[in-house]
């Protein structure tokens, strides 16, 4: 299995950094309140020192989604939706153990976290415009079909695994019960990119561990050096 980012994208966005790293015994993972205590804290810094807009991680997702011809505070990258609810909320509902630690490390970090259960995205993933043909599932069970040009996540089967880039993943490939073996990927568009994806992998060796789960391949993947496979 592979994940790669088209030549469109790295063409229309130099400055891309992704983590990308699979997860094995997922079905067997367990809550850690202690870690998400502490992720809780390093959200709450975050927050007290500027607001989501003011974040370099986030203005630069702002400015990615401005460069394909969307409205940043329409569609908005999934971390800086995360942030801003919970900082309303002051907390977020509980999906799976493992979604619950990735969406606070995403937090921490204001970086998108997507995470794909394997089984369901056939031979891999590359992250390119649409032709208009995939299928997008919702998770009120509709089919959408993104707009052509509008970047996705798609498989080799023509499946659409998000719509938007970060705006909005499928139903299709989310982690359940269920699920065993994950793709987790993580991307950054600011200055300092590459050095904090490798401190969230320090983090993510850690915190993975501790949820009783194995991380398998990982890397970083820049312009010259696109794709993983596993």
């Amino acid at each position: 299995m592979y994940f790669t980012h088209a030549d469109e994208i790295w063409s229309g966005h130099r400055n891309l950094r992704a983590l990308t790293a699979t997860v094995t015994g997922v079905s067997s993972a367990t809550t850690d309140e202690a870690l998400l205590g502490r992720l809780a804290e390093r959200v709450e810094r975050r927050q007290s020192g500027a607001a989501e807009a003011e974040m370099p991680e986030i203005a630069a997702w702002r400015e990615a989604f401005s460069r394909m011809g969307l409205k940043p505070t329409q569609y908005r990258c999934a971390s800086e939706a995360l942030l801003r609810r919970y900082r309303k909320d002051k907390s977020l509902p509980s999906f799976h153990p493992l979604v619950d630690y990735l969406n606070h490390v995403s937090m921490a970090f204001a970086i998108p976290i997507a995470v794909f259960d394997t089984e369901k995205i056939g031979e891999g993933i590359t992250v390119r415009p649409a032709t208009g043909t995939e299928k997008y599932e919702t998770f009120q069970g509709e089919v959408e079909h993104p707009e052509p040009g509008e970047v996705v996540f798609a498989d080799p089967d023509g499946n659409a695994h998000s719509r938007r880039w970060t705006f909005r993943q499928s139903a299709r490939s989310v982690v359940s019960k269920a699920s065993d073996s994950v793709l987790i990927v993580a991307e950054a568009h600011h200055a300092p990119a590459a050095r904090d994806l490798a401190e969230m992998e320090t983090e993510l060796t850690a915190g993975l561990a501790t949820l009783g789960v194995s991380l398998g391949a990982s890397t970083l993947l820049a312009e010259d050096h696109r794709r993983l496979d596993f």
